[in-house]
């Protein structure tokens, strides 16, 4: 049986995961799990899949989780604190790792499994935008190997040739096609976006995902940081991939190649395929999706982006192009005034604007170590709270989200 760590199994992508392993109980088997501090969503887990470690970030939840282990006789052992997320992913009786934690949480349990050659899905898309570089060394140097788990960079993957290496651009590949929802409010007349709200921002209409996630979709940040990763992982250039907006989210992205042929990777919008393909690959095995229906389905519809109504895609694109430390100072400003949108301590159309301020405030430094991805983090994240504190309560431009 092949081992499996998840780390943020009490999310979306983690609980998918699980649903999948759940219906290949002979071939695959659960190590360890991890959460931040949803220790009554993990204990469930615990029960359900019996694994041998968990972990929790919340010191406090993690001694909840264990007294209620030990009342259940379960004999999973319970570790807290960051540290041990690297810890768990090192486990020798574990082949496989699944990085689903949201966020540049993520980024150092990641690099971590990277360095110690296991088989990594990448659901955590933060950690190539702030340390592409990095990640990619460390998968070549280790022998690693990486499959992306997002559903367009999972279609991708599967439309390159199996010889395709991490980080080195497939020969004969001409361009990418990202494909987009759009959101939810793809037409949202522009007047309007300043009035939404957390929880209309979060109802995406195709794909159930975490708050964080739902509302970058909703502002096509989402669409920029999976440009940016694009890039990392297959070797091209910002300006080789194409964003294109396709509200069905069925053909989940294409690659287009120099003889004029384009391949392209569709199913029902479920993250448990690319989950299934990514645990088996290059087998493939049942998962639980159903079949798509492309007769009931009818119609495909494409469009371009609206990079002014949606600016934080065209903040990614300028970022990807600056390089070096830019990325990680967009995420980190993303993250800051997403957490402020969320708490309602920010306006929607404002989200751009403070990631915007911070891109020409905090100044973009080549890559050398993990220490300049966290300094530039850092700073990023001490800029966009004075911004945040300087826009919170402000009445924003209806357009452009700037102060009236």
């Amino acid at each position: 049986m092949t081992g499996i760590v998840i780390l943020g199994s009490t999310g979306s992508v983690g609980a998918s995961t699980l649903d999948v392993i759940s219906r290949h109980g002979a071939a695959l088997r659960v190590v360890a799990l991890s959460a931040r501090s949803n220790d009554a969503r993990l204990f469930e887990q615990c029960v359900a899949h019996r694994p041998e470690v968990a972990v929790l970030v919340d010191p406090a939840a993690a001694a909840r989780l264990a007294e209620r282990l030990k009342g259940a006789g379960l004999a999973t052992r319970v570790l807290r604190g960051e540290r041990a997320l690297e810890d768990v992913v090192r486990l020798p009786q574990s082949e496989i790792v699944m990085a689903a934690i949201v966020g540049a949480a993520g980024l150092l349990p990641t690099l971590a499994a990277a360095k110690a050659g296991k088989r990594l899905l990448l659901a955590n898309k933060e950690a190539l935008v702030m340390s592409g570089s990095l990640l990619i060394e460390a998968v070549r140097a280790s022998g690693a190997q990486l499959i992306p788990i997002d559903s367009e960079h999972n279609a991708i993957f599967q439309c390159l040739p199996h010889s395709s290496s991490a980080g080195q651009r497939p020969a004969g590949v001409r361009r990418i096609l990202l494909t987009a929802s759009g959101g939810p409010f793809l037409g949202t007349p522009a007047v309007e976006l300043c009035n939404v709200t957390p929880a209309q921002a979060c109802a995406h209409p195709n794909w159930a995902m975490g708050r964080k996630i739902s509302v970058d979709s909703a502002t096509l940040m989402n669409k920029g940081l999976e440009l940016i990763e694009a890039c990392w992982l297959f070797g091209v250039g910002p300006d080789d991939v194409q964003v294109v907006v396709h509200p069905q989210s069925v053909v989940h992205s294409m690659v287009e190649y120099v003889d004029g042929s384009m391949l392209a990777q569709l199913g029902n919008p479920d993250m448990r395929t690319p989950i299934s393909h990514a645990l088996f690959w290059p087998e493939r095995r049942e998962s639980g999706v159903d079949s798509l229906d492309v007769v009931r389905l009818g119609r495909l519809t494409f469009e371009a982006p609206d990079l002014d109504r949606f600016p934080c895609l065209r903040l990614a694109q300028q970022a990807a192009r600056a390089g070096g430390t830019a990325p990680a100072i967009l995420n980190a400003a993303n993250e800051a005034a997403v957490a402020a949108f969320l708490d309602e301590r920010l306006n929607f159309t404002s989200i751009p604007v403070v990631i915007e301020g911070v891109l020409n405030g905090v100044a973009a430094v080549p890559v050398r170590n993990l220490e300049s991805v966290l300094a530039a983090d850092r700073a990023a994240r001490q800029s966009a709270a004075k911004l945040i504190s300087r826009l919170e309560g402000a009445t924003p431009d209806p357009v452009a989200g700037a102060l009236a």
